[in-house]
């Protein structure tokens, strides 16, 4: 049998986590067959079958493994081979680790079938969880459990042996030491701190005794605490927001932008769009606007990476998007050369594909500079983190009427700030501050974007 290894499905992608199988163990697949939906560190996506032959599922719903790390078999036939189940179980039984180590390592002799029982009886101590554990196991003593469920067991002293799996084959998921951790797993491993303790010094070293965990809930003077596990698409973020905030000097700059003839020239627009014909918002003037800039000003449509310019051809423009529980930036590709209505058309499109889940990798890895807009929640004017390895991201604010002075007299326009952050690395004062200027002129001359 063929093994189906846990595909690179973006350049920055070292492991990922099933989220569901779309065929069954045992069922013939053809290749071009949809199999698995798997969570990336940028985004869901749907692997297919590369061959035919029938299917056997080696890592269960909610496991994280690494690229490249077996998920499961395609051949003539599931019994066919007789190493196959042997090395299912052992895949399934490893640790988060990806099934390597100790816990990999036990086979039939290690565990015997005649006496599966007898080594949890006689050292209840000992420091390998996993193979303390053989009152609810398969056939070759081994308790089959997810990675993230061990995990959880260890971190809650669950004995994996005392809770009830619900999963494919009885298997031990995620969602089983949760309900253990409420009833009678919670006092399960409590036996073994309990006694001494109180007997010991029960008024002398209150301090001794662990706050009570219920559900993974920690009882502090907080009150419960709960925690919450990252998904593949949060803990991209945090590290990409911590590793620009730690490498990139930036600096800022901001400029007011009079949009008085920009919402004139939307209002002509929107007057002769067909009917469901998307009418380009400010967003998109801002994009375009920035998009043309960028074609003179080649270094903010660079990027710094060691110790050398990088300089791109092509100026994709990325939109961040409140996506699912994170900020999620898909591309506008070749924004310098598409009309506003492209434009428009193409950013509702990807907005729509990032809240349903439906982004591609490419989409998502492809931008040299990107907008990023809190106008519509009211905010007048923000600082941007650098998308790295990006040289500059662009914030812009609410549009409000406000009084300025036109020609000696105090009139009424719409003005917009927008903030420019930079990488002093390979963006420096000057340049920027010519940048942002170009992307005002021609906010303020709209007519100019549309040509």
């Amino acid at each position: 049998m063929a093994d189906v290894a846990m595909p690179r499905l973006s350049d920055s992608m070292e492991e990922g986590t099933i989220l569901k199988w779309l065929k069954s163990d045992g069922d013939e697949v053809s290749r071009g067959d949809e199999l698995v939906e798997i969570e990336t560190d940028k985004a869901n996506m749907t692997y297919e079958a590369d061959q035919d032959g029938t299917l056997s599922i080696v890592a269960q719903e909610g496991d994280t493994l690494a690229v490249g790390e077996t998920i499961a078999r395609i051949g003539e036939g599931s019994s066919g081979d007789g190493a196959a189940p042997a090395e299912q179980e052992r895949e399934e039984g490893g640790d988060e680790e990806g099934g390597g180590g100790e816990t990999a390592t036990a086979t039939a002799e290690e565990a015997p079938p005649e006496e599966p029982a007898e080594p949890a009886a006689e050292e209840p101590e000992r420091e390998e969880p996993e193979r303390e554990q053989p009152e609810e196991t398969g056939g070759n003593g081994r308790i089959k459990a997810s990675p993230v469920a061990r995990r959880m067991a260890r971190e809650l002293g669950l004995e994996l042996g005392r809770v009830q799996g619900t999963g494919p084959g009885g298997r031990i998921v995620k969602a089983d030491v949760e309900a253990a951790s409420k009833g009678d797993g919670a006092q399960a491993a409590a036996p073994a701190e309990a006694p001494a303790a109180p007997e010991a010094e029960p008024e002398a070293e209150p301090k001794k005794a662990p706050p009570p965990v219920v559900s993974g809930e920690a009882q502090t003077g907080k009150g419960e605490t709960t925690t919450q596990d990252l998904t593949r698409l949060q803990q991209t973020v945090a590290r990409r927001m911590a590793e620009s905030k730690a490498t990139a000097p930036d600096f800022v700059l901001n400029v007011d932008v009079d949009m008085e003839e920009a919402v004139e020239l939307r209002k002509q627009l929107k007057a002769a769009a067909a009917e469901g014909q998307p009418v380009p918002s400010f967003n998109d003037f801002v994009v375009k606007a920035a998009a043309l800039a960028l074609v003179d000003f080649p270094r903010a449509n660079g990027a710094y990476r060691d110790g050398k310019f990088e300089l791109y051809s092509r100026v994709n423009v990325g939109v961040a998007v409140a996506g699912q529980d994170a900020l999620v930036v898909p591309t506008v590709f070749d924004a310098d050369t598409k009309s506003l209505g492209q434009i428009a058309r193409e950013s509702r499109a990807l907005a729509e594909r990032v809240r349903a889940g439906a982004i591609t990798p490419p989409e998502l890895s492809s931008g040299t500079f990107t907008v990023s807009n809190l106008g519509m929640f009211g905010i007048q004017s923000f600082v941007a983190v650098i998308n790295p390895p990006q040289a500059a991201i662009l914030a812009v604010g609410a549009m409000a009427p406000t009084p300025v002075v036109r020609d000696g007299e105090v009139v009424v326009r719409n003005i917009m700030r927008i903030t420019l952050s930079c990488d002093h690395r390979i963006l420096y004062g000057a340049d920027a501050a010519e940048f942002l200027g170009r992307i005002r002129e021609r906010l303020e001359n709209p007519l100019r974007l549309a040509l």
